[in-house]
């Protein structure tokens, strides 16, 4: 088992047993895990941070009509499928923890209609660790009960990302189960 496949299951584990867990008490009944795409080695990169001369605060709307602040911190650039794509990086304005959101082409029919999300991790040098094979759905994707920012128009790419978490289907999660 890759290192991949023990972070997925694990996660799965904790979406059907875990009192936190996103889904409702109903929904881990009959959850049998989540739909990934394949692992995609090149779609793990470590990219140089341009940062911006200052740092904007930004208000994002979350899914259930509230607001949270955040900082543009800098763009991350990249090439997929060789064409070139740009993400701007948001830290949250009170613990200052990096956020990175994202929509790719594929949202609303393969991947969350509202974005997916990717937990950067900074490296020496300005660079960060971007790793799409770990881009995951909010919270609000299986609960409407959650609270989620919304990926800003900025972080559309007009690329398919096929790495990380697929769109959450209840019923393909229950039929995986039969």
């Amino acid at each position: 088992m890759t290192e991949l496949e023990h972070f997925r299951a694990q996660k799965d584990v904790f979406f059907k047993i875990h009192p936190q867990s996103p889904l409702t008490a109903e929904q881990q009944t009959t959850f049998a895990g989540l739909r990934y795409f394949p692992e995609i080695p090149a779609l793990r990169l470590v990219l140089p941070l341009e940062p911006f001369a200052e740092r904007d605060t930004v208000v994002m709307p979350t899914s259930t009509g509230d607001e949270r602040q955040y900082s543009r911190v800098g763009r991350l650039r990249f090439t997929v499928d060789g064409q070139d794509v740009a993400l701007t990086l948001y830290a949250d304005a009170d613990s200052g923890a990096f956020f990175l959101p994202f929509a790719d082409a594929l949202r609303g029919r393969e991947t969350y209609g509202a974005g997916r999300y990717l937990d950067p991790e900074p490296l020496a040098d300005g660079q960060f660790l971007i790793d799409f094979n770990r881009a995951y759905n909010p919270s609000c994707a299986y609960n409407d009960n959650w609270s989620c920012p919304l990926t800003p128009l900025e972080n559309w790419l007009r690329v398919p990302i096929r790495a990380g978490e697929k769109l959450f289907d209840e019923a393909k999660s229950l039929a995986a189960s039969a």
